[in-house]
């Protein structure tokens, strides 16, 4: 019989004005170990090293709502999507402080270098927020479906294939790759409003983490991928040690010390 953990948060933080809109994406954690939340028209800061909590910038009501966040690589730059379709480039210091920004723009557009689409995949029978590439193999793409689809798909992006789909029995808002061990994690709304781990490839379920009252939209991981920061419309922030103890991914993930000659090919199957 198949046994899965039952989980919760390890912390939890109240988020008041965070929109219940499946189409957002509110949350994001950078590599600078800052998450950024958009509450209302409003993005905050909360510093995962010291626990604290800033302002980074409000908007005008007449701009506002903030409709995304997204931090860049170096966890310095972030861009921040509003309601009336501008975009905003942010440059943020270790103090907290705004330090420049960019011009608006009214477009987003990203292109491959032939400026062709190569694939369109159709199977999805409803919208489609939760998208996560794989960090493990780059032509995976897992997909997540809403009310009216409920699958996790995934795909070969080389040829298009849809390699596997499953019915989670609900709405899938966010997914999220372990980037130290072959494991999806989802977070769902309606009925359970439960974030599930997976092993992949088999897709058993392995933990249902529960604790929101509401459609769980929004996934965060930290820079050391154990920790995920999840966003729901129950308006709370809750952090969870899903993805295992950070000294333990760090130890898989550094070099063995005085390792044989040609160890390399006793791994090789």
């Amino acid at each position: 019989m198949l046994c899965i953990c039952w989980q919760t948060s390890e912390r939890t933080l109240d988020a008041p004005d965070l929109l219940d809109d499946f189409y957002l994406n509110l949350l994001d954690w950078g590599s600078s170990n800052v998450l950024a939340i958009a509450l209302g028209s409003t993005v905050y800061l909360w510093d995962a090293s010291d626990g604290s909590t800033s302002e980074l910038v409000t908007v005008d009501e007449e701009h506002g709502p903030v409709t995304s966040v997204n931090w860049a690589p170096d966890g310095r730059h972030i861009a921040i999507g509003l309601n009336n379709s501008e975009v905003c480039g942010l440059k943020w210091s270790a103090s907290g402080k705004q330090l420049a920004s960019g011009g608006n723009d009214n477009l987003v557009h990203i292109w491959d270098r032939s400026t062709q689409y190569l694939h369109r995949l159709e199977d999805h029978t409803s919208a489609v927020k939760a998208l996560a590439w794989c960090p493990f193999q780059s032509n995976l793409l897992a997909s997540g479906g809403g009310g009216g689809d409920r699958t996790i798909k995934f795909w070969n992006t080389h040829t298009g294939a849809c390699l596997n789909s499953v019915d989670t029995g609900s709405q899938v808002c966010a997914l999220l790759w372990n980037k130290n061990e072959r494991e999806l994690l989802s977070s769902h709304g309606f009925t359970q409003n439960q974030l599930t781990l997976w092993k992949y490839p088999s897709m058993v379920k392995t933990a249902e983490l529960t604790g929101h009252t509401s459609r769980v939209l929004f996934l965060a991981q930290s820079p050391d991928g154990c920790t995920v920061a999840s966003a729901a419309g129950d308006e709370t922030l809750r952090f969870w040690n899903v993805f295992g103890d950070p000294n333990e991914a760090a130890k898989k993930s550094a070099p063995k010390k005085n390792q044989e000659p040609f160890a390399w090919a006793n791994r090789i199957r």
